[in-house]
């Protein structure tokens, strides 16, 4: 999928939900075509998440300010 082509919106920057389906938070971070690399992020501790029942919903709060904490060297 090409990243120029996919038409993000402000909306879609600004104000991702708390938490998300593990399949929904692919197709969001515009991984459609690659849920087993998703799935093994997650599986992997890469990525919060937490299981409600049979469902795996990833915590899109924890792991946004998990990445706004890091420190990134140029």
């Amino acid at each position: 999928m090409d990243v120029e082509a996919a038409n993000l919106t402000l909306k879609d920057l600004t104000s991702p939900p708390p938490v998300m389906p593990w399949r929904e938070f692919a197709n969001w971070i515009r991984m459609p075509d690659d849920h087993p690399t998703v799935w093994g992020w997650i599986r992997n501790g890469y990525i919060p998440s937490h299981k409600v029942g049979k469902h795996v919903m990833v915590n899109v709060s924890l792991l946004t300010s998990q990445l706004l904490e890091k420190e990134w060297l140029l």
